[in-house]
């Protein structure tokens, strides 16, 4: 296998930190040759004098000089902003995007990056819940590979591989529960914001943790799975599994089952994503079937966590619906997170801008743009912010 060109965007969040270690252990088979982060410069300059990329983007402009200064030593090229972002993608430089940035904002360098041929190991589930059918298309176009880092969309792209011909029945996506699993709404009306980021499997980024605890998380996944695996809405199921050992699962079209498992560490889909068609060895922990040696499955509680129900209902609604979702809820757990909202203020946020936000049924991407920005600003009047 010759040596992989990375470009991380979104280094410095917790997937870009884990690509990084997958990285460092295995030097001759990947390099990071270009890292982007928003605002966090003192990580992000860390992280180019260890790992020397080709160039560096800081999307928040304020902290650009300090970047230049630190680098000034070396022959790393510093940007800043989000043009520079969109621009970065479309260097040459590299040979496959690992795109962790959170949020909307993934969706332009994504859709550039594929524009120029580059392989994508997506970590950006927005993307493909905001304009899925375009980004895909392109890809299409492009003959470019969207690999998902997701371990969700991971699972299912590993159960699928040698499956190519065989039509899939349905895809089971699992889902931990979140931190409040089996509350009812009078426990979540007082829930504050660090308990909701207290994930009891894994350990993420804040929005994600968030997304998890309302399970609005598994509802993207499953606009994202639509368009990453070409399926109708009612192939796709949901289902709680707490102890997060079964990452998902596919039914094909004969009954058979296939399952993907493993201990619940994020390294593991990412390395899986950067190395593919390989498998490369590592020395992280192993299943051990003897703990947990009880595997439990139960049907998600929509009644309480109505954001995975209003994401079911974008999912079949399709147009610009699961654009507004993301945007809505964006808008929201950004409030929540600087408890300006309570838990359950979330769901009504979502609920009332997608109620409000014009539905277009086949938008263009500059339709899908201005749908995210109308639905932002009507979510943010909801909240004052």
């Amino acid at each position: 296998m010759n040596q992989k060109r990375i470009a991380i965007f979104g280094s410095t969040g917790s997937i870009g930190t884990q690509a990084l270690d997958v990285i460092a252990a295995n030097p001759d088979l990947f390099s990071a040759e270009i890292l982007t982060a928003q605002s966090n410069d003192e990580l992000l300059i860390k992280q180019a004098l260890q790992f020397n990329p080709n160039l560096v983007v800081i999307g928040d402009e304020r902290k650009y000089q300090n970047v230049k200064d630190a680098l000034s030593s070396t022959d790393i090229k510093v940007f800043a902003g989000e043009k520079a972002l969109v621009e970065a993608a479309a260097m040459d430089c590299y040979d496959m995007m690992l795109a962790a940035i959170v949020g909307y904002a993934g969706l332009k360098p994504t859709l550039m990056a594929i524009s120029n041929g580059k392989a994508i190991g997506l970590a950006n589930k927005e993307t493909l819940v905001v304009a899925g059918d375009i980004v895909m298309r392109m890809a299409l176009e492009k003959n470019v590979p969207v690999i998902p880092v997701d371990s969700e969309h991971s699972a299912i792209f590993q159960c699928l591989v040698g499956e190519g011909r065989n039509k899939i029945e349905k895809i089971v996506l699992t889902a931990s529960g979140g931190p409040f699993l089996g509350k009812k709404p009078n426990f979540l009306v007082n829930v504050k914001r660090d308990h909701a980021l207290q994930h009891p499997n894994w350990s993420m980024g804040a929005k994600i943790s968030i997304d998890s605890a309302t399970l609005m998380n598994k509802g993207l996944e499953m606009i994202e799975a639509r368009w990453l695996f070409n399926l109708r809405p009612d192939q796709i199921e949901v289902v709680v599994h707490p102890q997060s050992i079964i990452h998902s699962l596919v039914q094909f079209e004969d009954g058979s089952i296939k399952a993907q498992m493993g201990l619940p560490d994020m390294k593991l889909p990412i390395q899986y994503a950067m190395a593919f068609p390989q498998r490369i060895p590592n020395a992280f922990p192993r299943y051990d079937f003897k703990k947990p040696n009880i595997l439990t499955f139960e049907e998600p509680d929509t009644k309480t966590f109505r954001n995975l129900a209003l994401a079911t209902e974008a999912l079949y609604k399709g147009g610009n619906m699961p654009c507004i979702l993301n945007a809505a809820n964006e808008i929201a757990v950004f409030a929540f997170l600087r408890n300006r909202i309570g838990f359950l203020d979330m769901t009504e946020v979502v609920e009332q801008t997608m109620r409000k936000t014009p539905f277009i049924e086949q938008p263009t991407l500059e339709e899908y743009f201005e749908t995210d920005g109308e639905a932002r600003n009507f979510a943010a009047t909801l909240i004052h912010l």
